[in-house]
């Protein structure tokens, strides 16, 4: 079974674009020849600056023949009918069969194909491929139509297998497969001839290339490691980084620099971030100073000097880079020490939303509602006002207009150089986190208080102008930040009714806002009219209905976004292995916008049903529940209470009697110290009990006070062991 090799040779790829066109090119290529009757064993790609290569290993060396049957019109049909199935099928009437079926004599359509040879196959393939490649940008050169992301020099295609190697004969806009490839562009120009897979790998990298982007990684990060280690340094790790570096080199040379004495002091997130953005240097640090001191460059090429001429190159480079940041540094630590106020300024003239107003005035509801927060949280009101009213006021500053990545970072070393107190200044960094699922969540008082007041502020104000996520859209990241909220409150364990604090975001609403400015109208018309009188009766119905509409109103924005709090909830809790069945039946008790309080009950239902006792019960109560809704639906009544234990004929339902009293006697107070884990064991201590009364006791007896009694005792289930959760939305 033959190995397929295909290297298309081009211009340089740019390195973001790399992976996915080499993952595009194995996925379109291998479908293609699966859907053309060709399989084989495995298949894998690889891309370097200048080329994306794909290997697939033991492929059938021609698609099987194929044998069609189509069942046509009757023998008896129509011409026309008969003439569009022959057009159909490509045959003629001759070639047709006709076979005796229960419905008469029908025509059949018998169609062989002769199995294809798998150059052939590869070739429509791959030039189909070339031609409809999904790049993001592409572009075209000379006279040709053909576009790619960079002009494409070559086509390497060979099949090699136990006969040798084949060329597959394929040319796509003027260029024509052969068995040749080329090595690095300054290392070792010119192509060469490869035999397969392995002869190709082993002479690019005689050709100083390597093929495998892991490998390059994988070198540049150990090399870089050693040097720093050698000068008792790190380098600070930066995956993404070194993967685009990676990208960037088919032959990875690395070189350490030194940073320039009078850039030193800058903070080490400022140097990290100049020479990452504009140079793609890592950044190496002096574990004892905690400061950045050099930094370390990879070449593609061997120079003969060492590197020395590239390093002095990069320095001068970089040294401007960093002469900016410098000048952004002084400048905005200027400002700082004056108190920021000039920057906090400059934000009423910055737009958040053309619908939400600008930066100041978020700014301002963030502050009312952080102090209204801090009570809850454990933090003083005030100070959690002042800390917000700064919190975003880097956003002004020269450094974070040049880097936007480093925007709370730099707010924090402002805020100290202004005076304010370190748990004020951390709040400046602390309150955009967490800014992904695997980001630390805040955890000091007044930066929790913010960072729930932020995140809050943007998901009410986005709700109440109908900007909300739709499918798998969500240009303004709610999705995030009701994910932050959520983890906010589950890692630092608060208890906080949400639908509480929505009122001032949810005011943004235009609606909502012409409803409130109606009602203060009719409310100021109401207090220059005579108490008692008709008039007076008249505007005070016109005010309550303005109150009531404006209410009506928050009330369904808030609902809505308290179930999309739900809906991520449900999300996060998946890892954990909760099921959505589990947290529905916990969302259907009261207190749902209490997220701590929901998860907590979801956790102990989830650790209850998965004992034996709680599956067990689960299926009583739903047996309960059905025999009961069946009898009510019938009788036309609700059997909710009545049930007396002087009516128990049999030790089973005496028995039960005594369970459900237990139970209550235990579920009821543990409900009211919210310990779910001890209501809900005395749930699952009714599994035996209740076991025992359906398998001796039949509910619906002939005696009609004898079924009441039983029906009303059913009811005592339900209403027990619902007090814990809502059991029917438990599914099996």
């Amino acid at each position: 079974m033959p190995d397929l090799l295909i290297e298309l040779f081009s211009e340089e790829i740019p390195a973001r674009m790399q992976a996915k066109a080499a993952e595009n090119l194995r996925k379109r290529v291998t479908d293609g020849l699966v859907e053309a009757g060709l399989t084989y064993a495995g298949a894998r790609a690889f891309a370097t600056p200048r080329r994306l290569t794909l290997v697939v290993s033991d492929m059938l060396a021609a698609s099987a023949p194929v044998r069609e049957e189509r069942k046509g019109p009757k023998a008896d049909a129509p011409d026309k009918a008969i003439e569009g199935f022959l057009r159909s099928t490509g045959l003629t009437r001759a070639q047709l069969e006709t076979r005796e079926t229960p419905k008469g004599e029908v025509l059949f359509a018998v169609m062989e194909k002769p199995g294809r040879p798998a150059a052939e196959i590869i070739a429509e393939v791959l030039e189909t491929t070339i031609r409809s490649f999904p790049w993001p940008k592409s572009m075209r050169w000379g006279a040709g139509s053909l576009r790619w992301v960079r002009p494409l020099h070559r086509i390497l295609c060979i099949l090699q297998g136990e006969d040798g190697t084949e060329v597959v004969p394929l040319e796509v806009d003027g260029i024509t497969s052969a068995d040749l490839t080329e090595g690095h562009r300054f290392l070792a120009p010119g192509a060469f001839k490869v035999s397969g897979f392995d002869d190709y790998v082993a002479k690019l990298r005689r050709a100083k290339v390597i093929l495998d982007p892991e490998e390059r990684a994988g070198h540049i990060w150990a090399d870089a490691t050693n040097q720093a280690f050698a000068s008792g340094l790190e380098v600070v790790e930066d995956k993404g980084l070194l993967a685009e570096v990676a990208g960037l080199v088919e032959w990875p040379v690395v070189l350490m620099g030194e940073i320039g004495e009078e850039f030193l002091e800058l903070p080490p997130e400022v140097l990290q971030t100049s020479m990452k953005e504009h140079q793609k240097f890592f950044s190496v640090r002096d574990p004892k100073s905690g400061k950045i001191v050099r930094f370390v460059t990879v070449a593609n090429n061997e120079a003969a000097d060492g590197g020395a001429m590239i390093l002095a190159g990069n320095r001068k480079v970089l040294s401007a880079r960093l002469s900016d940041a410098k000048f952004f540094w002084e400048n905005d630590l200027r400002v700082a020490k004056s108190g920021m106020q000039t920057w906090r300024d400059a934000l009423g003239a910055v737009t958040f939303h053309n619908k939400l107003g600008s930066q100041e005035a978020r700014i301002a509801r963030i502050a009312d509602l952080a102090a209204e927060l801090a009570p809850q949280i454990g933090a003083e009101a005030e100070a959690a006002r002042r800390a917000a009213g700064i919190a975003k006021a880097d956003l002004s500053s020269e450094m974070v207009y040049e880097f936007p990545e480093l925007q709370g970072l730099m707010g924090r070393y402002y805020a100290e150089a202004a005076g304010h107190p370190a748990e004020v200044a951390a709040v400046a960094e602390e309150h955009y986190q967490p800014l992904g699922p695997s980001d630390a969540v805040p955890t000091a008082p007044l930066s929790v208080a913010v960072a729930l007041a932020d995140k809050l502020d943007t998901l009410t104000g986005f709700w109440a102008i109908d900007e909300k996520p739709t499918g798998s859209k969500d240009p303004f990241a709610l999705r995030r930040a009701a994910l932050g909220v959520i983890r906010i409150l589950l890692e630092n364990g608060l208890r906080l009714k949400l639908s509480k604090y929505f009122v001032s975001g949810l005011m943004l609403d235009p609606e909502a806002q012409r409803l409130h400015l109606d009602w203060m109208e009719a409310e100021q018309k109401l207090h220059e009219t005579v108490p008692d009188s008709e008039e007076w009766t008249r505007r005070n119905l016109i005010s309550l209905e303005m109150n009531k509409r404006e209410h009506e109103l928050h009330d369904r924005k808030a609902s809505d976004l308290v179930s999309f709090f739900h809906d991520r909830l449900k999300v996060f809790l998946r890892d954990e292995g909760i099921r959505h069945d589990v947290i529905d039946a916990c969302l259907a008790m009261p207190g749902n916008d209490d997220l701590l309080l929901v998860v907590t009950r979801a956790r102990a239902l989830s650790e209850v049903l998965k004992t034996e006792d709680g599956e067990n019960l689960l299926q009583g109560f739903k047996r309960a529940n059905n025999i009961l809704t069946q009898a009510e639906e019938a009788d036309g009544v609700e059997y909710s209470y009545g049930a007396d234990p002087k009516f128990a004929e049999t030790e089973e339902e005496k028995a039960l009697f005594a369970a459900l009293d237990t139970a209550e006697a235990a579920i009821t107070p543990a409900l009211e110290a919210e310990d779910f884990a001890a209501a809900m064991a005395a749930m699952a201590g009714l599994r035996g009990p209740v076991d025992a009364f359906f398998e001796a006791v039949q509910v619906n007896a002939e005696n009609a006070i004898l079924r009441r009694n039983r029906l009303n005792l059913l009811s005592r289930i339900r209403t027990t062991c619902g007090a814990v959760a809502d059991l029917t939305r438990i599914e099996g």
